[in-house]
């Protein structure tokens, strides 16, 4: 049902469309219903419906699964607060895993401990024992 507002000749009228149906329109008027010949039947309003393409499938009907590759290229580990390091637990050319501690970090007297981010290699290492970093700075490339 739509409702429309229609001010003619300074006369307010509150119009509802209830129902259409090829030249014949169902109507209020404030109130008052009537029934409206039209010279053309209404326009249909079309919705189209958009469905998701179907996944694609294997010759023996098994959904397709695409990995992404894993991730080769050298990265910063950075420092997540400021501080000062205390110890630096690797070396350039070290195989390191994931969460395998490479430095320690005091900050407000507690020592934090630094893990790896990711599997890799040590390319270089950006601090010493005893430097101040601040949050964000880069602490070691791992490749």
């Amino acid at each position: 049902m739509k409702q429309f507002k229609y001010i003619i000749n300074g006369n307010i009228y509150n119009v509802s469309v209830n129902q259409v149906e090829d030249t014949t329109a169902e109507v209020e008027v404030n109130g008052t219903p009537y029934k409206v010949k039209m010279d053309k039947p209404a326009k249909k309003e079309f919705v189209t419906i958009k469905r998701p393409a179907q996944a694609p499938t294997t010759t023996t009907g098994a959904p397709v699964v695409n990995r992404h590759a894993a991730e080769t290229s050298a990265a910063a580990l950075k420092s997540p607060l400021p501080g000062v390091i205390l110890t630096v637990d690797c070396k350039v050319g070290d195989t390191v895993k994931r969460g395998q501690k490479l430095f320690v970090l005091e900050a407000m007297k507690m020592e934090n401990i630094i893990p790896s981010d990711r599997d890799g290699q040590i390319v270089e290492i950006k601090v010493g024992k005893g430097d101040s970093v601040l949050e964000g700075a880069d602490l070691v490339i791992i490749k």
